[in-house]
């Protein structure tokens, strides 16, 4: 790769040999597959991403290559040399791969797509792109969504192909499209959420013209399907600045396209101001969300805090005494949340799991700042079920108060109540609170076979046990045949 010349900026000559380094480091793996290419009178060249995480010092295991042979040709070459082979992404001239190598003192599993020179572009009306084969690398950059993912290396030469001044914008730190914006989000509308995604994982800015060319096209993102929507989003959210990304997305309009929740939260405020910009809340709470994560990014949790509040919107109501109350904005917000995570093709345990957070993201505060009864803290942890300790972390990340004395205390009172829940659970098993009688067992006990019964009486000796605690046997008989003479 050429170094940079002299009256180029360090920051790109520092890219340069970054980047040198990085490709050195995965030589053995990138340049046995091109001579393959080679032998067979092919070409093939680092391109795209990987490229341009080479150059920010952030090259990885997975690889992305282009070549001007075409999908049929890439598996011949390729499926006596990887480890595996797979043609899912065949249609759109994508081929996947993996191989194992050790580079210097390390094993490594090297993810690999290797895709052919191509065009593509939307027609108004469909939902998939439609591809064509190019016969140049110049004519496969220049479709590229971005400056920075437009660089290629063309291997094992080292050359560096830079048509539409990547590295100056990685260097600048900005987002551009290699065309005109305009062009390039009509060929693929999700280009305009990828903007957002790339902004919050790399913490750039994008181009004012680029920005532009979002709001004035933000409709265009309807035809997307929802699965490549969803996908980008996600990305988004694991980021490590989602706030930028989704500030993007609402400030251009194609939030109110793909998330209207998120923008909806942007209530005016009341005359006398007495309740908070639930927009700026929310992002807040995204934030200190993520800063309390122990094993890296949390999807669930992330969208958790980012639509916790989504149902004040609907639920506001300004009282005869001047307050602006919410009641309930939680349930209602537990329902949207279900409905706009099903709409964007989220798997059901996702969708549960996430509304669930919504709905009880309240309940601590339900609680007051007294004492918690051994009975509170298990109908807590019971209802939380393995979603406890995001719980936690949610309730601790809506604390938002600028009034160092309220939080404090909040703070120590949901200390307290995890000590609470840890000395219970020395003592119980709160983690799987179950009546201390079985299905069978009442069955036997009141003479009375399968049926609705079984049910309420099963129910009933949960709210004892959730109630009082465990029981001994002979005490829960005694309580269930109390019960029972009351039904008859």
């Amino acid at each position: 790769m050429p170094n940079a010349n002299e009256d180029t900026p360090t920051a790109l000559s520092q890219a340069q040999q970054r980047a040198v380094s990085e490709l050195l480091r995965v030589a053995p793996v990138a340049d046995d597959l091109a001579r393959r290419f080679q032998q067979a009178g092919f070409s093939l060249a680092l391109v795209g991403g990987s490229v341009r995480d080479a150059l920010l010092g952030r090259l990885g295991n997975d690889l992305d290559f282009t070549t001007d042979a075409r999908p049929e040709d890439v598996l011949k070459i390729v499926r006596p040399w990887a480890d595996a082979v797979w043609d899912v992404g065949i249609a759109f001239g994508t081929v996947g791969a993996q191989k194992a190598a050790r580079v210097g003192d390390t094993d490594w599993i090297f993810q690999i797509e290797i895709t052919t020179y191509r065009s593509e572009a939307y027609d108004r009306t469909s939902r998939k792109p439609e591809v064509s084969y190019g016969d140049s690398i110049e004519e496969d950059l220049v479709r590229r969504d971005f400056t920075v993912n437009a660089m290629a290396v063309a291997l094992p030469e080292k050359e560096f192909i830079d048509p539409h001044g990547g590295l100056e914008d990685l260097a600048a730190r900005v987002l551009r499209t290699p065309g005109t914006p305009e062009a390039s989000f009509s060929d693929d509308p999700l280009r305009m959420m990828r903007a957002a995604r790339f902004a919050a994982q790399l913490d750039f800015e994008v181009a004012p013209e680029v920005v532009t060319a979002m709001t004035e096209m933000a409709g265009r993102i309807d035809i997307v399907s929802a699965e490549r929507v969803q996908g980008e989003l996600n990305k988004l959210l694991l980021s490590d600045h989602p706030r930028k990304g989704l500030t993007l997305l609402v400030d251009t309009g194609i939030a109110e396209r793909v998330l209207p929740e998120l923008p909806a939260l942007r209530l005016e405020s009341d005359e006398h101001h007495r309740h908070k910009d639930v927009y700026e809340h929310t992002l807040i709470v995204l934030e200190q969300a993520i800063a309390l994560e122990e094993d890296g990014p949390d999807l669930t949790l992330r969208l958790a805090a980012l639509l916790h509040d989504i149902g004040k919107p609907r639920t506001r109501r300004f009282e005869k005494d001047g307050r602006v109350s919410f009641h309930h904005h939680e349930v209602v917000g537990a329902k949207m949340t279900k409905k706009r995570l099903t709409a964007l093709k989220y798997s059901n345990e996702l969708v549960k799991d996430v509304s669930r957070l919504v709905e009880l993201h309240l309940r601590f505060h339900g609680y007051g700042t007294g004492e918690w009864t051994d009975s509170a803290v298990r109908r807590y942890v019971r209802d939380a079920g393995p979603l406890l300790s995001r719980l936690h972390k949610l309730t601790r990340s809506d604390c938002t108060t600028r009034n160092k004395r309220k939080a404090a205390a909040l703070s120590r009172a949901y200390d307290g109540l995890e000590e609470r829940i840890a000395q219970l659970q020395e003592q119980e098993e709160l983690d799987a609170i179950r009546p201390d009688l079985d299905g069978n067992q009442i069955m036997e006990i009141l003479g009375v076979g399968p049926g609705p019964v079984v049910g309420k009486a099963y129910k009933h000796m949960l709210e004892m046990r959730l109630e009082h605690g465990p029981m001994e046997h002979d005490q829960a008989v005694s309580t269930l045949k109390e019960w029972w003479a009351e039904q008859t």
